[in-house]
């Protein structure tokens, strides 16, 4: 799978007349009826100097890499409408999510039109984010709010852009993690700056655990039962540029207790970095996609779902399934594979799944994962054989190269005898031979 390019048409400026700081971001899109908005948003940021410390920091994760992945410029997305914009973003490796939530009463304006799209983030712009100041004020164009009239004489600069596939794969999985945390601890700005005060300096190895102990958070290499685990330490070091301005900040983690999210909350923003297992792991390679993608979706709800909902509105499976009627497991089952294809984004704080289309193509998103390639690709050459089908209880041979593996689905979860099972014993998603039995089983 080749990667990703195309070319912005301008790139983000910020320029200042009569006081007034004026920032215009320029977008682009691999979806032809969004890239023709030439404005989604027109207005006055409410708390400049907080939203460009949380831009900063987006800034230093998308241009951050930890993993063997060289670090290189990637641009974030933003989500616009329903009163709300959302920035998001990730590391080259992978492995560190960012996104902020701005609240409807961070901005003053116009939504000119509901989307999702990608922006330049350039090094003129952003050095001159650094220099906002706390009572300054400052305008925020998503696009361009009049179309821009070139002529023979004037030059066009334009910013060539190459996605590698990993990192769309990311912004798909990553929300399916989200959706799977529960808070863990809640810390106040003082027991905040005393945490990452006391942080291991450099690049530390091995796992280190947060802990609570009379009412102060500590790192620690011992795992106890409450504590969190963070794999990659280090990587915390990405949120030094907001640890000061903080009302609180929650801690999240999942149900198996390898992935780990930090909400920043500013009161009318949120900054929210999730970290995969490890430094050296990405999201994208950990596959949990895949059990949400052993059944087609069909092209009529995307459809429905594109006209039915805007950007960044909440999508209510329990309402949607009454309204439509619609059984409960179904929904669950859409609401999955909805997230797997980037059709909805998963709000940690307030529980709930907003509706948003990334800026690329959705046949390009379900060819991403050569596991479900390969899994349908072992039922077309009828290599998937099964011995037992009861209600909770699957039991199937599939013809490998030179060797049948056994496949085990029941209550208790799923096993196979291939290499790729025993090595990650499904922490990294599930192999094809167990994909293939799944679609073929329903």
């Amino acid at each position: 799978m080749t990667d990703l390019q195309y070319n912005y048409n301008g790139v983000s400026s910020f320029t200042k007349t009569k006081g007034i700081n004026h920032l215009v971001l320029a977008h682009q899109t691999e979806i032809e009826s969004v890239n023709s908005i030439p404005c989604f948003f027109w207005g006055n940021l409410t708390d400049p100097y907080i939203t460009a410390k949380c831009w900063g920091t987006i800034a230093k994760v998308v241009r951050s890499s930890f993993g063997p992945i060289p670090p290189s410029l990637r641009d974030p997305i933003v989500t616009a409408g329903t009163e709300r914009i959302r920035f998001e973003g990730f590391s080259s490796c992978n492995g560190v999510y960012v996104r902020l939530d701005m609240k409807p009463e961070s901005i003053d304006g116009e939504f000119i039109a509901n989307g999702t799209t990608n922006v330049d983030f350039n090094d003129p712009m952003l050095n001159a984010l650094n220099s906002i100041q706390k009572n300054e004020k400052v305008t925020l164009a998503v696009g361009q709010q009049e179309m821009q009239v070139v002529t023979a004489k004037s030059k066009v600069v334009e910013k060539k852009v190459t996605l590698p596939v990993r990192w769309i794969k990311g912004l798909t999985s990553v929300q399916l993690y989200l959706a799977d945390m529960d808070l863990k601890f809640e810390l106040n700005k003082i027991q905040t700056i005393q945490l990452f005060q006391n942080m291991p300096k450099g690049t530390v190895k091995g796992d280190f655990f947060i802990s609570k102990r009379a009412g102060k958070f500590m790192f620690s290499t011992l795992a106890t039962a409450d504590a969190v685990r963070i794999g990659g330490l280090h990587r915390l070091r990405l949120l030094d540029g907001v640890l000061a301005i903080a009302d609180q900040v929650y801690i999240y983690e999942s149900a198996d207790k390898q992935t780990v999210a930090f909400v920043f909350e500013f009161g009318k923003m949120q900054l929210l970095m999730a970290f995969s297992p490890d430094a050296y792991r990405g999201f994208s390679g950990e596959g949990k996609a895949l059990e949400q993608m052993t059944e087609n979706l069909p092209a009529e709800w995307i459809y429905g779902l594109n006209s039915l909902l805007k950007a960044n509105e909440n999508f209510d499976p329990t309402l949607l399934s009454i309204e439509n009627d619609i059984d409960f497991g179904t929904m669950d089952q859409l609401t999955s594979s909805l997230s797997s294809i980037g059709l909805l984004g998963y709000d940690v704080v307030r529980r709930s799944h907003f509706y948003r289309q990334l800026p690329f193509k959705t046949e390009r998103i379900l060819s991403l994962n050569p596991r479900l390639k390969n899994a349908k690709k072992l039922i077309a050459e009828q290599q998937v054989h099964i011995l037992k089908k009861e209600k909770d209880d699957i039991e199937a041979e599939v013809k490998g190269t030179g060797v049948v593996h056994k496949v085990v689905i029941n209550q208790l979860g799923h096993r196979c005898t291939c290499e790729w099972f025993t090595a990650y014993q499904g922490k990294r998603g599930i192999c094809k031979h167990i994909l293939a039995v799944k679609i073929i089983a329903g």
